[in-house]
């Protein structure tokens, strides 16, 4: 019994807390605010690490009640954004972020009033820690949707309609 026990032990504690790296962002285009409400879905875990190593390797734990916000708004703007046919980087403004059982949701709002054919989005978040990270993006602009995917040698991707 007890080696069965030991045994069990050895294979849950070596095995990864999520067996794939992915992260879902939704991208709804809202006409009457002419902005981009995006919505990012991130494994809790990966996003402390990344944050960790962002903040100098000093550990991130993150809560509903924290207050890292400042620290995860710096990480998403290297890591996420979009640009305009014309080369111009939109900003956008951190709403903040809720946590769920094994996943944290970061939300943004992007102005955006240009065409959005040929306009650039780059969402890098996780791919410079995982090499078999995957970021998947669902864009809703006017009646059409596209998924576009991201992985470690495509970082940015042209939106074509």
């Amino acid at each position: 019994m007890t080696f069965f026990l030991l045994l069990v032990l050895s294979l849950t504690a070596s095995r990864p807390a999520h067996p794939v790296h992915t992260s879902v962002t939704q991208m709804q285009y809202n006409v009457a605010e002419k902005t981009f409400e995006v919505s990012l879905r991130i494994f809790t875990d990966d996003l402390e690490e990344a944050l960790t190593k962002e903040n100098n390797n000093q550990r991130v734990h993150l809560s509903d009640k924290d207050t890292n916000g400042p620290l995860i708004e710096r990480y998403l703007r290297k890591h996420f954004g979009l640009t305009t046919p014309g080369r111009q980087r939109k900003p956008f403004k951190y709403l903040g972020k809720e946590a769920e059982v094994d996943a944290t949701w970061i939300y943004v709002e992007i102005p955006y009033s240009e065409p959005v054919q040929g306009s650039s989005l780059q969402q890098s978040v996780l791919l410079d820690l995982f090499d078999d990270q995957i970021n998947l993006v669902n864009v809703s602009y006017l009646s059409e949707k596209k998924t576009v995917l991201f992985r470690k040698n495509t970082t940015q991707q042209v939106l074509s309609w």
